[in-house]
């Protein structure tokens, strides 16, 4: 029940927030605020349910340090995106027109805040951690990063290339992430800054959600399986293999901090503590 209550919380404060984007999403100073409260909000309603229904604090979303890993984090995911563009740039398949749009980038910044926060706490705070205690690390994580995948086949340009390379990149690595460090601000962090550059920065499609006005005004064209097609870069081959890379560095940080969780862990400790409290 824990998982329900903790999933419901965290999909209401989801509804709360994004219709209050969606409501200002014309006014780009508005857009800004209002996704960084709702962040704010889903944040707090998880370290709150977690305390309610676990008798815990939520450690994964733990003040100490928040903002020094939410800013390594957005570092990674800019870093990541920008080595896409980068291999795109350099086969002549992205091309710089000028200068875009700043208060266009600025409520990109809300946007993706709001986003960001809310699908890792929602798929890593919740699904992944709770399926992990039963299934253990890499089947939580493969299970999760599908659904993750899947779930973008709502969008308006989506295709089941783009959902498979979102399960992959996104899906894995970010799990990979979150139980290298068991922090969410990490996972926010690395989510919000590949969104972020994606759109506010160099402003191409995410996800298939349409085209964004971020601070460069650029063009794309070649071949879908380098570009993304109208899926955008997340479609791409390149981004797959740095999602790859970047999943396998954080798998390798797992293992050496112990952090792996393997499978029937939780059947064997609850035969444990039985055996132990049997009478002799």
């Amino acid at each position: 029940m824990r998982f329900v209550w903790q999933f419901l919380a965290v999909l209401v404060a989801y509804a709360i927030g994004g219709m209050a984007i969606q409501a200002v999403q014309d006014n780009d100073w508005l857009t800004l605020v209002v996704g960084l409260t709702a962040a704010a909000l889903v944040v707090f309603v998880y370290a709150w349910v977690v305390r309610r229904t676990e008798r815990r604090q939520a450690l994964d979303v733990a003040r100490e340090d928040a903002v020094a890993k939410t800013g390594w984090g957005v570092l990674i995911g800019v870093g990541l995106f920008s080595a896409v563009i980068v291999n795109l740039f350099t086969s002549g398949h992205y091309e710089v027109e000028g200068l875009g749009s700043v208060p266009g980038a600025i409520g990109l910044v809300g946007f993706m805040a709001g986003a960001a926060a809310t699908e890792e706490v929602l798929f890593r705070g919740v699904l992944f951690r709770i399926i992990e205690e039963h299934l253990g690390t890499y089947l939580a994580l493969g299970l999760t990063g599908i659904v993750f995948g899947l779930m973008h086949l709502l969008n308006e340009d989506a295709t089941l290339w783009g959902a498979l390379a979102i399960a992959v990149e996104a899906g894995f690595m970010l799990a990979a992430a979150y139980a290298a460090t068991r922090s969410l601000w990490l996972a926010i962090g690395v989510h919000f800054g590949w969104n972020f550059a994606a759109a506010g920065v160099f402003s191409t499609v995410v996800s298939g959600n349409g085209d964004n006005k971020g601070l460069l005004d650029a063009t794309m064209s070649g071949p879908e399986l380098l570009t993304g097609g109208d899926f955008g870069p997340e479609g791409s081959v390149y981004s797959v293999g740095f999602g790859v890379l970047l999943t396998l560095v954080f798998l390798w940080l797992a293992h050496r901090r112990g952090h792996i969780v393997p499978f029937g862990s939780r059947r064997r400790a609850a035969a444990a503590n039985s055996t132990a409290t049997l009478p002799r």
